[in-house]
């Protein structure tokens, strides 16, 4: 009967001896890559203006702020062949 608890008792100290040994992926610190990327996914869900968005973007990632802008020339109908201002489309 004292081997039966005494094995036990060894098993369930082994058992927990192991669980308690494991290094958890949460607790290290994160990477500058991942660092980068949960920024990024976190800029994705603001839902920000497009010129706010391509800014707050360009100053995570250290790049140069790009200026976006919309021509002048209007929505074109492909199935169509227009003449705007003497050029063709």
């Amino acid at each position: 009967m004292k081997t039966l608890i005494a094995s036990l008792l060894l098993l369930a100290s082994a058992v927990l001896a192991g669980c308690a040994g494991h290094v958890s992926p949460e607790l290290r610190p994160y990477t500058t890559e991942e660092s980068q990327e949960l920024a990024l996914e976190a800029l994705n869900r603001r839902g920000l203006s497009f010129d706010e968005y391509h800014a707050k973007k360009a100053e995570l990632l250290g790049e140069p702020r790009k200026r976006f802008k919309f021509d002048s020339r209007g929505e074109m109908n492909a199935e169509r062949s227009v003449q705007l201002h003497g050029r063709p489309s």
